[in-house]
This record gives structure tokens, C-alpha cells and sequence, in this order.
């Protein structure tokens, strides 16, 4: 009994290092590519929505010779996440801020899944909780999440360490 719990703890494990994003094609969705500008500076413009977003998480660095994110990213509690986005001066900006469950939402592909996010435009997205600014109504001690395993949103204690990726309004 305890060789077949290890054999199917390993194949568990080797599974989940070999799962990569999956996109239906056949599925509409809201997510048109043409809409992302992508910045030399590590941020991506959205036409659609005019926000500006860091196309790395929050504590990793936009490395633009390898167009890859360096660093570890940084899953922070709500409050740390609203205190780092306050703080941050990436790209040169200063008034980088948490995105609204809305603003969180615009960059969502149900097309895909794990992550269901963009790859080409988002970097280094990890197919888990990502916060919003956005409490919730009938619990302040909880805010708006966006999972990009599979795009769904739900709510999540302000005491969880949850990922982050910024966002600013572009002017």
C-alpha cells in the first residue's frame, strides 16, 4: 500500500512539471492579442481597456535581452500587496497600484487553462491566486481573486499569501 501512495505521489508530481497552458481555439473569447502593445520597459499597453500592466509579477525584473522574468516572484498578503504596489517605481512609473477585480478580469483568456492568461504578452503568470484591490461586500477580512489555473474568481482572506501583478492607468 505505502509503494503504490509513493508511485502515485511521484506521477502526480512529474505530471504537474509537464502540464503546460492549454488553449481551445474553438471557444470565443474576449482576449484579442492585437490589443497589447508591449513596451521595451517591461510593461504592456492595453488599447482596449487604456490600463498600462508590468508584464512580470510582482518581484520579479523585466529582462529585456532574454524578454524573460528574473527573480522570484513574491506572493504577498493583501495588505503587503496594497503597501508594495504604493512603493513600486518599475519602468520609471510611481503610481502603480493593485487591479480592480474588473481590471483583473479584462486580462483573463477562457480560451486556456493553466495559466488562462495571454503567455506571449503576461510572463511568468502562475496558474494560482492573483490579488485585486477589490474586499468583499459582506467580508471586509476578504478580497476578490483571480485564479489563472482556470480563470475563475472567488474570494480570499486578506491574510493569504496570494500573488500580485500591477497595473497603472496610462496617460
Amino acid at each position: 500500500m505505502k509503494l503504490i501512495k509513493v508511485f502515485m505521489l511521484f506521477t502526480l508530481g512529474l505530471s504537474s512539471s509537464l502540464a503546460a497552458q492549454q488553449c481551445y481555439q474553438e471557444v470565443a473569447t474576449s482576449d484579442d492579442t492585437d490589443r497589447f502593445v508591449i513596451n521595451i520597459d517591461g510593461t504592456v499597453s492595453d488599447t482596449k481597456t487604456g490600463l498600462m500592466w508590468q508584464r512580470c509579477n510582482y518581484g520579479q525584473v523585466y529582462n529585456s535581452e532574454t524578454n524573460r522574468c528574473d527573480g522570484d516572484t513574491q506572493p504577498l498578503n493583501w495588505q503587503a500587496s496594497l503597501k508594495g504596489a504604493f512603493n513600486d517605481t518599475s519602468a520609471g512609473y510611481n503610481d502603480w497600484q493593485v487591479p480592480s477585480i474588473k481590471e483583473l478580469a479584462s486580462i483573463v483568456d477562457h480560451r486556456c487553462t493553466e495559466p488562462s492568461i495571454n503567455v506571449g504578452v503576461f510572463l511568468a503568470t502562475q496558474s494560482q491566486n492573483y490579488w485585486s484591490n477589490t474586499s468583499g461586500i459582506s467580508n471586509m477580512n476578504s478580497a476578490w481573486v483571480y485564479q489563472f489555473a482556470s480563470g475563475l474568481n472567488s474570494l480570499h482572506a486578506k491574510t493569504s499569501n496570494v500573488y500580485l501583478r500591477l497595473v497603472r492607468y496610462e496617460k
